[in-house]
Parts: C-alpha cells; sequence; structure tokens
C-alpha cells in the first residue's frame, strides 16, 4: 500500500504547505505578537518576512496550552533545546497561550483574506474535503495535531479552512517525526541527511534549527561512521534510508489518503492556485520543504 499512498500524500502536503505555513511569514503576525511584546520580523528572505524566534515557538507551541519550552522542543522535533526552552519561557513572560493562539488564527485568515479574498473559489469545496480527511485521523502520539484538535474550528469559512489544513499538516509533521525517531535517528541526523536528499548544500537549512557547529560536527561524524553520508553527501544506503524515513512517514498519512480517495486530486488543484497566489504576495517563500522533496 506504500508506493499507493506515496504519491497522493506528498502531493496534498506540497499543496497544503503554502496556504497553511503561511502563517510564520504573514505580516499580520508579525504585527500581532509585536503588540504583544515579542520582536517583529528580524529579517526578509528574498521579500518575505521571516519570523522571530519566541513569538514562532510560543505561537505555534501555543495550541498545546501553557507548557514549557521542554515540551514545545519535544513537539517540534527538529530544534536546538538549548534555543527553543529559553525563548518560550521568555515568551511566556509576554503573553499566554490563549492569547497568541487567538492572535495566531486571526493572522493566518487575515493574510489569506488580503490575498485571496472572502470568498476563494472552491472555498466551500475545499472545507467539505478537509474535513473529510481529518475525520479519521487518531490523536495518539500526535502531539501538535491533538493540541490543535482540541481547538475546534475557529467557526468562519476561510479561518476553517486554515485551520483543517493546519491540522493535516501537525499530522505528517507528527508522523515524520515517529518515522526518523524510529529510524534510529536525532534531529542534528536526520538534519544532515535531509539536505542532501532535498539536493541543498550540507548545513544550509539545518543551521536555522539553531544546532552549534560542534553538534553538527559530531552528528556528521556519526552519519559518516555509519556509511550514511560521505564528502558531504549522501551515500546509496543513506539515500535508501533517508527516503525509508519519508515513506513511513507516507504511510502513517494512508487515512488521509483512504478519505478522500480519488477526491485527492480534487482537493490539489483547488489548493495550488492559492498557493501561488500566497507566493506571488510574498506571503510564503519561493521554494519550501516541500518543494525542495519533491525534487
Amino acid at each position: 500500500m506504500a508506493g499507493s499512498v506515496t504519491v497522493p500524500a506528498r502531493r496534498l502536503a506540497g499543496a497544503l504547505e503554502p496556504v497553511v505555513g503561511q502563517v510564520y511569514f504573514a505580516p499580520e503576525a508579525h504585527e500581532a505578537y509585536e503588540k504583544l511584546g515579542f520582536g517583529g520580523s528580524p529579517r526578509s528572505l528574498r521579500g518575505v518576512a521571516a519570523p522571530d524566534g519566541p513569538a514562532y515557538f510560543c505561537s505555534r507551541g501555543s495550541v498545546l496550552g501553557q507548557v514549557p519550552g521542554e515540551v514545545v522542543a519535544s513537539a517540534f522535533g527538529v530544534f536546538n533545546p538549548e534555543a527553543v526552552v529559553p525563548a518560550v519561557a521568555h515568551g511566556w513572560t509576554l503573553t499566554d497561550a490563549a492569547t497568541i493562539c487567538e492572535a495566531r488564527t486571526d493572522a493566518a485568515r487575515a493574510q489569506l483574506v488580503r490575498i485571496l479574498g472572502e470568498r476563494p473559489e472552491g472555498l466551500d469545496r475545499a472545507r467539505d474535503l478537509l474535513e473529510r480527511a481529518v475525520a479519521p485521523l487518531r490523536p495518539e502520539g500526535k502531539a501538535l495535531f491533538a493540541g490543535l484538535q482540541s481547538l475546534g474550528l475557529p467557526g468562519d469559512p476561510v479561518a476553517d479552512v486554515w485551520r483543517l489544513g493546519d491540522l493535516l499538516r501537525e499530522y505528517r509533521g507528527d508522523a515524520h517525526i515517529a518515522a526518523w525517531t524510529s529510524a534510529g535517528f536525532d534531529a542534528t541526523e536526520i538534519g544532515l541527511l535531509t539536505e542532501p536528499y532535498w539536493g541543498v548544500p550540507l548545513r544550509s537549512y539545518v543551521r536555522s534549527r539553531a544546532w552549534t557547529t560542534a553538534q553538527l560536527d559530531a552528528a556528521e561524524e556519526r552519519l559518516v561512521a555509519r556509511g550514511l553520508l560521505a564528502d558531504g553527501a549522501l551515500t546509496d544506503r543513506g539515500r535508501e534510508e533517508r527516503e525509508a524515513v519519508e515513506v513511513a512517514t507516507d504511510r502513517m498519512c494512508e487515512p488521509i489518503v483512504r478519505a478522500l480517495g480519488a477526491d485527492v486530486d480534487t482537493l490539489v488543484d483547488l489548493l495550488r492556485p492559492w498557493g501561488r497566489a500566497v507566493r506571488e504576495a510574498q506571503g510564503y517563500p519561493a521554494s519550501g520543504p516541500h518543494d525542495l522533496a519533491g525534487s
């Protein structure tokens, strides 16, 4: 079944990414968090406003409730806890989880409405399909998905579509963490394996997860010793093991694909024009993780 699940699961994840992940780059979000006392966007990525670190950790982590940074770091999986823990501790001196969670939802809706309008084409159909895709999903072992599930839907058509999409996005993210930890990798190792798997230079993307040079050096040594990396590139075995992680993630997303059936293509076709519009408006980077994985 894994082979038949992989293509639709990855296509849907790629189509969802700019529509849902845009909240991390939305000017409306940065402005809202700044009003709560966080820093504004620290820099622009080719015209796209990058998020402030503490605001990112606290806003995304807010779906878990008022939890300490150790819990946020565990749920996010790939970030250095040495950066996450103090950032969250600082964030909770500025605001509480409920307040920043509401600000996050409002900002996600605001950017989508600004770019797509109040009633983007296919909105009702997309909502129905997303709701169908989410319905069979179970919460066990899926921390961020379960946190979002506890919130319910906002009750606004655009915000509901965004929340349902975020549920699917975090479900796959939770599944991905389960896949790479089960395969025996830690966060530094999966980060280093992922870069050549995507075709980007080693130690480029993974540095955005706040790992030190010494930590990455040690991780690279372990991967070389295991025969997975050589001269900064994946070995055949390394590529095979990294792809196996992605296939395992796809397999855990089988309930989504099965619930949608042939309509997975319909949903992808509805989401893609929205994603293009978001990118063209610089609401999300021109290329994201799912674009790199797809290539």
